[in-house]
């Protein structure tokens, strides 16, 4: 279990990220066109998992859209935006703020979160994700993991993209 804070507030998570070096875990995800995706589905590419609370948030969205646009051009990277919104929340709120992110949805399993110890076990926001990035290389072997201290904060996006090398 992690503690993190929400404005200032204690809340915890069921776990603990995944450890630089390990194995990142598989996940069955919905995509905007509601298939399901897994690590395999981006196979030969380095990850930049972008977890959020739910991008139907600013904060959230700003995170996505600037990995997304530092990182364009890039063709060995896909940016990963992971919430628990249903996909036709995170299609429209990318579509307002101008982004082509990859979004991906928990909506029908809460497994991803647990498995990458991010779900949010107590306070307002039970159930949902903690913000954290991981960055997975083309192995999917996590290079880098933060969890983000305050959920109202950036994560570290210089360190992250670093990690991608």
């Amino acid at each position: 279990m992690a503690q993190i804070t929400l404005e200032g507030n204690p809340i915890n998570t069921n776990g603990e990220l995944p450890d630089v070096g390990s194995a990142a875990p598989d996940f069955k995800l919905v995509a905007a066109d509601m298939s399901d995706k897994s690590l395999a589905d981006f196979a030969g590419k380095k990850k930049l998992l972008n977890i959020v609370v739910s991008l139907d948030t600013g904060i959230c969205i700003d995170t996505s859209k600037a990995f997304d646009e530092k990182l364009a051009g890039r063709d060995d990277v896909v940016v990963l935006a992971i919430s628990a919104d249903l996909p036709f929340a995170q299609a429209r709120t990318c579509e307002a703020a101008q982004t082509t992110v990859t979004t991906l949805s928990m909506m029908r399993s809460k497994n991803f979160a647990k498995d990458y110890g991010i779900l949010i076990t107590d306070g307002p926001i039970a159930g949902l994700c903690a913000r954290a990035v991981v960055v997975l290389d083309e192995d999917n072997k996590v290079t880098y993991a933060q969890l983000v201290p305050e959920i109202a904060s950036d994560p570290d996006m210089d360190a992250a993209i670093a990690a991608l090398g």
